[in-house]
């Protein structure tokens, strides 16, 4: 089995995926999140880690290789030192050095946050090209695939949920509230229009961007959302996107059998 894991900077998500002949399935057996914390050790992850197994009945000895992202540079080590630790595994992290098949033609590549790339990669195979891909975290952030594939660039916005905290920490009348979207645009009280600007100005954005990414490109762009808030987001959109939860995951399997050749 392999674990895959991506760490953010809210969650850290992890996702296994059984063997399949010589590779693995390509959807994954189960999915888990945590949150994600500078100051747990490895110990404390690989406790956490070895409940969520427990939780999903499967043993620490079914794990046989794993393969880790991360946009937290801190928590790298330690959780790889976790995985090793519970399962006698070391993790391959996504950097350089690894194969991945995806060409990047930003001006310093070795700049592009290693989710990035395993979400490019997991669109780049399972997606007509060109694609944008929509990561709805903790940031915003959009990756725009052209016609052959090749990672061209991007956006980074603020994310929803920052937006909604930055709200009402910085203004003494408006609430916390939960990310949800209203049954109306118009909000007709204090929540439902902070969650309807949040919401349905995070789709109009996405919406807007498609039309200027196809503009600039010459050619129709297909969408690809992800990210914990991307179900609740794209049912607000008017053009069409695809949601894959679990494309990063997706992709780091790929870019595993990449490496295991």
């Amino acid at each position: 089995m392999l674990l895959t894991v991506d760490i953010s900077n809210t969650d850290i998500t992890l996702g296994a995926f059984d063997p399949n002949g010589n590779g693995f399935h390509s959807r994954p057996r189960f999915t888990a999140r945590i949150v994600t914390d500078r100051r747990r050790t490895s110990d404390q992850y690989a406790c956490e880690l070895m409940q969520l197994l427990a939780l999903h009945r499967t043993a620490p000895e079914q794990i046989h290789h794993a393969m880790l992202c991360s946009v937290v540079p801190e928590l790298t080590g330690v959780f790889q030192s976790a995985v090793k630790k519970l399962t006698g595994v070391t993790p391959l992290v996504l950097g350089p050095g690894v194969k991945t098949g995806l060409p990047i033609v930003i001006d310093n590549p070795a700049q592009l946050g290693a989710d990035l790339v395993a979400g490019a990669v997991a669109a780049r195979q399972l997606y007509p090209m060109p694609c944008a891909i929509f990561d709805l975290g903790t940031a915003t952030t959009i990756s725009v695939l052209d016609g052959q594939g090749k990672f061209r660039g991007g956006m980074i916005c603020a994310g929803i949920a920052v937006t909604l905290e930055s709200l009402a920490s910085r203004t003494s009348l408006l609430p916390h509230v939960n990310v949800e979207c209203p049954k109306t645009v118009i909000g007709t009280n204090t929540i439902h229009s902070m969650q309807s600007g949040a919401v349905n100005g995070t789709a109009a954005m996405i919406d807007g961007m498609l039309d200027r990414i196809a503009e600039e490109l010459g050619e129709p762009v297909n969408a690809v959302a992800t990210g914990g808030l991307a179900s609740i987001v794209v049912p607000a959109c008017r053009r069409p996107v695809t949601v894959c939860e679990h494309l990063m995951l997706m992709g780091l399997r790929m870019i595993y059998e990449k490496n295991r050749l």
